[in-house]
């Protein structure tokens, strides 16, 4: 039998670790900018922290833990029989993978509540987990980096955020479209259509409008059992045209009856309005009344990133977000908001390689520096010493383990992408010198440890 791995995870080489560690540590540097402190959680939380906090499609897709042992010991089997998987799984398994980073980031507030300085600026770069269908872009396993700030309602946080995103991509050289929205705004339109209570199914469907079309969403619009009255009300909605000051306009005037619309309308344009107040940006905002992003815990401004790039084909998001006022509260610790956002650096990395940039940045395969070639026990107990003071320089060396032919240790270094090669046979241990050899150019020179040192530090 062939050895495999499951469907939507992937294996990474060496190259690809370079490339996705630039990007990693692109993000991780602009978050530390902005004062951003860095944490990690538990690869498995409690199935209960997490089950009911990403709405009914969301819970679908968390991967769940068997108990240890015979998990089945104690089940009814009438149940089994039945088909009553629900109570089933919660008998059979007490954990789960996470599904994302921010619910578990809520939990270790709450937990670590007394050791927090409030605002908690944070940010999180880890693997989450979720059994949706493989397909380009989407993965079973992947990377999140998280930022969020929790214990302060101010509408800055937003701005800081959209100014993280901006930044971010910026320096990735890809260009992109942040798309704002406000949970309050589609809070509203529920409202004046009669709705409200709908407001889940409503942010569902609509969210999927990209994917699926407005026929698919009507339709499943019907299917939650709103009406077709309400149905027809939201279609200008889903068709509001014009830039953002005139999104707004026409938003104010449809939702002037509700309260909470008009609130969503009046953060959104404090936001607008504070980023303006930055020359240059890099990105396009855009305010886009169906973004919904669909997880139940939004109760503010809602954002997602895509990618509005000539030289990529890709369609899906590389980055959401939002405000929530409520997610801790689930924890027993009410009255906090937090706002956050979330890089979705598998999608951005994609992206990446389809524009070729990782190319054009020139980045290194290799992190070794410079090869020592071993060329029989007496030179190998000699460049020994010698790589030991060049590692101790601060500079990644290694010395080839095998006494093997020039050739093969020379190949050894072309496939590993190494730029240098240390030569020393009896002549150079004589002279206590080093050929070096830029494999690059091909140049050869002798040169003392010390020169050695210089010129590849240079």
């Amino acid at each position: 039998m062939k050895p495999s791995i499951p469907k939507g995870t992937r294996d990474f080489s060496p190259l690809e670790m370079q490339r996705r560690n630039f990007i990693f540590n692109t993000i991780r540097s602009v978050y530390e900018k902005f004062g951003y402190e860095q944490i990690e959680t538990p690869t498995m939380e409690n199935l209960d922290t997490l089950m009911g906090k990403y709405g009914e499609e969301g819970d679908k897709l968390i991967f769940k833990i068997l108990n240890s042992g015979n998990f089945l010991e104690g089940i009814d089997k009438n149940q089994i029989e039945e088909g009553n998987f629900k109570k089933i799984t919660s008998s059979i398994s007490e954990k789960a993978l996470r599904y994302d980073l921010t619910v578990p980031f809520a939990r270790y507030v709450v937990m670590h509540q007394n050791d927090i300085t409030f605002p908690f600026k944070r940010y999180q770069i880890q693997p989450v987990w979720r059994a949706d269908r493989p397909q380009k872009g989407r993965y079973r396993e992947f990377y999140q980096c998280d930022a969020d700030v929790i214990g302060s309602a101010a509408l800055l946080n937003e701005v800081e955020l959209i100014q993280i995103i901006d930044e971010v991509f910026s320096n990735l050289t890809i260009g992109v479209i942040i798309k704002i929205n406000n949970r309050k705004i589609l809070s509203g339109i529920a409202e004046i259509i009669g709705e409200a209570d709908k407001i889940i199914d409503i942010t569902v469907a609509i969210d999927k409008l990209d994917k699926i079309g407005i026929e698919k969403v009507n339709e499943e619009l019907k299917s939650k059992g709103l009406s077709a009255n309400a149905i027809q009300q939201i279609q200008p909605l889903m068709n509001l045209k014009g830039s953002n000051e005139e999104k707004l306009s026409s938003l104010e005037k449809i939702l002037s009856t509700s309260e909470i619309g008009k609130k969503g309308i009046e953060e959104t344009k404090s936001v607008l309005n504070s980023i303006s107040l930055f020359p240059n940006p890099s990105s396009q905002l855009e305010l886009d009344i169906t973004l919904a992003r669909g997880l139940n815990y939004y109760t503010g401004a809602i954002i997602e990133v895509k990618v509005e790039d000539k030289r990529s084909s890709f369609t899906s998001s590389v980055l959401g977000g939002g405000r929530y006022d409520d997610l801790t509260g689930i924890f027993g610790l009410p009255n906090v908001s937090g706002v956050g956002i979330s890089f979705g650096v598998d999608r951005i990395y994609d992206v990446m390689d389809e524009m070729k940039l990782f190319e054009q940045m020139n980045l290194q395969s290799s992190s070794t520096k410079i090869l020592f070639v071993n060329f029989g026990s007496a030179e190998e107990k000699y460049c020994l010493q010698l790589v030991t003071k060049v590692r101790a320089a601060g500079i990644n060396a290694e010395l080839y383990p095998d006494q093997a032919k020039m050739k093969k240790q020379m190949s050894y270094a072309d496939a590993k992408k190494i730029p240098f090669v240390a030569i020393i046979g009896s002549d150079e241990m004589k002279e206590q010198k080093i050929m070096l050899k830029n494999m690059v150019r091909g140049e050869q020179v002798k040169v003392s440890l010390e020169e050695l040192i210089e010129k590849i530090k240079d």
